[in-house]
């Protein structure tokens, strides 16, 4: 699948000002992360499971 067939969100934490924002979109295997100020550069991509560590790391659990 390429970047450009990912259907790719931002956090509704985000502010309006979108300085400081990343998108993410979702497949069976992996999250993709990108700089939402910079689409055109290259985005990463995370298992599912290291996903979910790193969201609970970030939240605190």
């Amino acid at each position: 699948m390429s970047r450009s067939e990912l259907a790719w969100f931002k956090s509704s934490y985000s502010g309006t000002q979108g300085d400081s924002c990343v998108e993410v979109a979702l497949t069976e295997q992996a999250v993709h992360v990108r700089d939402s100020k910079d689409v055109g550069r290259p985005a990463f991509a995370v298992g599912r499971e290291g996903w979910d560590h790193f969201v609970r790391y970030v939240a605190g659990d």
